[in-house]
C-alpha cells in the first residue's frame, strides 16, 4: 500500500471537523515532558526510482547463505528447498489468503492447514496438532504455559541444553505469571540423567520437564528416561525436536512425550535473515482443548460432502480473555503450507534420505576435523547433524580464516555457555558436498 501524506489543506479540513485549530491543540492532553519539541529528523523525500535504488544499495550490503558455504545451525538451518515449494506458495489464492474464518469461501486454505496438522501428527507421533505458531521459541513457551494449566502446578524444569534463546523467551512469559523455573545441568553434551542426580530435580510439584532432542549441542537425548521420571510424579514431558530428525529417529510420541514442539524452518523454509519461521505444536488428545491457537477439523455438510472448518479456537479474540490459553500465537498459514508441500514432495523415504545424509555428512566432518592439530571432540554422546569441537586456537581467528575463504564457520559457544571457551558448534546438512567438507578442513588447518 502506497503511503500518500496529507496536504496542508487536508490537514486543516480535518482539524476543523474535529474542532481544534492546530495539531498541537489536538495533542494538548499529552504532558509536555512526553512530547518532542522539535521536528522529526527525517531526510528529504525521494522519488520512486531513487528510493528503489537506495533500497537495492542497502540490500546489497547483506550477506546470505547462498554466497557462503554454511556450516552453522544453532536453530536456523540451510536445507534444500525444492523449487516447487515457492512456485505453489506464490499462487494468489494462497499468497493473499487471510485467516479462514468463513469456511464457505476458505475450503482450500482450511484443507491445507488440515493436511499440515496431519503431517505434524505423523512426524511427532502425537494425536492432535494446532495450526502453528510464530516460531520454535513461542511454541515452547506455549507448551510450558499449557503444562502449568493442565497440571495446576507452578514449577517447570528445563534442560540447560534447550536453545538458550527459547529459554529466554519462555522465562519472560513464565516470570510474568509467577512460575518457578528449575534449570537442569548437563554433562558430556547431555542433560543430567538418573545416574547423575536427575531424581533430585523431579519433584511432586513439577508441572513438566522440557527437553530438546537433538539438543542445542546437537546430542540426542534419552526422551523415554525423562518421560518415565516425570510421569512417575504425574507431570508432563515437553519435547522440543528438529522435525527433520524424525525421518530417521523414533518419534517423541512413541518415547512418552505429552507435548511436542519445535521450529519447522527446516521443512522447506529458507533462512530469510531470521524469519518468518514456523512454530509447530502437537499433543496427546487429552490436552486438545488446552492447545493454543487454532485447530482445523474435517466434517461433512448436510448433503454428505466433505468440508473443513475451524474446530477449536482458544485465543482471546474468540473466547473470554480470562479463559484464553494464549494471545501470542498466530496462524502462520503460508509457512505451514510450505512445510506441507515440502513433506508431500519428499514423502517418508525422501525425508529419511535427508536425515541419513545429515547424519553421515556431519559424522564424516567431525572425524576429518578431529585429526587436525589442536582440535578435539569434547563429547561422546550420539548426534544428528550438529556437533561440538574444542580447539587450542582461538575460535574467532578460525572463523575469520574460514569467512575469508567463503565459509560460514561454527557458532562460538562461549556466547551462551561461558564454560565452553574455545568450543565451536558446527552443523552439516545434506547441502554440503564432500568437496566442500574437505575445503572446510583444509582452510581450518591453514591450507588455502
Amino acid at each position: 500500500m502506497a503511503y500518500l501524506p496529507h496536504t496542508r489543506e487536508e490537514e486543516k479540513a480535518m482539524l476543523e471537523i474535529v474542532g481544534v485549530s492546530s495539531t498541537e491543540e489536538l495533542f494538548r492532553d499529552i504532558p509536555s515532558e512526553f512530547r518532542l519539541d522539535r521536528p522529526l529528523r527525517l531526510p528529504e523525500g525521494l522519488s520512486e526510482k531513487a528510493a528503489w535504488e537506495k533500497m537495492q544499495d542497502w540490500a546489497g550490503k547483506n550477506k546470505h547463505a547462498g554466497e557462503y558455504l554454511c556450516f552453522r545451525g544453532a536453530g536456523a538451518y540451510e536445507h534444500y528447498q525444492p523449487r516447487a515449494v515457492n512456485h505453489l506458495l506464490s499462487r494468489g489464492d494462497f499468497y493473499t489468503a487471510y485467516t479462514p474464518y468463513q469456511p464457505e469461501i476458505s475450503q482450500g486454505t482450511l484443507q491445507a492447514i488440515f493436511e499440515y496438522q496431519t503431517c505434524i501428527c505423523e512426524l511427532t507421533g502425537m494425536d492432535v496438532a494446532n495450526a502453528s505458531h510464530y516460531d520454535g521459541a513461542t511454541a515452547l513457551t506455549e507448551a510450558a504455559l499449557m503444562a502449568l494449566d493442565a497440571t495446576r502446578r507452578n514449577k517447570i524444569a528445563v534442560s540447560s541444553l534447550v536453545h538458550p534463546e527459547y529459554r529466554e523467551t519462555m522465562g519472560t512469559y513464565l516470570r510474568g505469571r509467577g512460575a518457578e523455573i528449575i534449570t537442569l545441568p548437563y554433562e558430556n553434551g547431555l542433560t543430567v540423567g538418573m545416574e547423575s542426580g536427575l531424581e533430585q530435580y523431579i519433584t511432586d510439584d513439577l508441572a513438566a520437564v522440557i527437553i530438546q532432542s537433538p539438543n542445542f549441542l546437537g546430542s540426542i537425548e534419552d526422551l523415554k528416561m525423562f518421560a518415565d521420571a516425570i510421569h512417575g510424579k504425574e507431570g508432563l514431558l515437553v519435547a522440543c525436536v528438529d522435525p527433520l530428525s524424525l525421518g530417521i529417529l523414533e518419534s517423541p510420541g512413541q518415547l512418552g512425550a505429552d507435548i511436542v514442539v519445535g521450529d519447522g524452518q527446516s521443512l522447506g523454509l529458507p533462512l530469510s535473515f531470521g524469519g518468518p519461521y514456523l512454530g509447530f505444536m502437537a499433543s496427546k488428545e487429552k490436552y486438545v482443548r488446552r492447545l493454543p491457537g487454532r485447530i482445523v477439523g474435517k466434517t461433512v455438510d448436510k448433503t454428505g460432502r466433505e468440508g473443513y472448518v475451524l474446530t477449536l479456537q482458544a485465543r482471546e479474540q474468540h473466547i473470554r480473555r480470562e479463559r484464553a490459553g494464549s494471545n501470542i500465537c498466530s496462524n502462520q498459514a503460508l509457512c505451514a503450507l510450505a512445510a506441507t508441500i515440502y513433506l508431500a514432495l519428499l514423502g517418508p523415504e525422501g525425508l529419511a534420505e535427508v536425515g541419513r545424509q545429515c547424519l553421515q555428512k556431519s559424522h564424516y566432518t567431525q572425524q576429518r576435523l578431529a585429526v587436525l592439530p589442536g582440535v578435539s571432540v569434547p563429547f561422546t554422546a550420539p548426534f544428528f547433524k550438529e556437533f561440538v569441537v574444542k580447539t587450542t586456537e582461538d575460535t574467532t581467528s578460525i572463523n575469520q580464516r574460514l569467512w575469508e575463504a567463503g565459509i560460514l564457520g561454527g557458532l562460538e559457544l562461549s556466547r551462551f555457555y561461558p564454560e565452553l571457551e574455545n568450543h565451536l558448534l558446527l552443523c552439516v546438512t545434506e547441502m554440503r558436498s564432500r568437496e566442500e567438507i574437505e575445503l572446510l578442513v583444509r582452510v581450518w588447518g591453514g591450507d588455502r
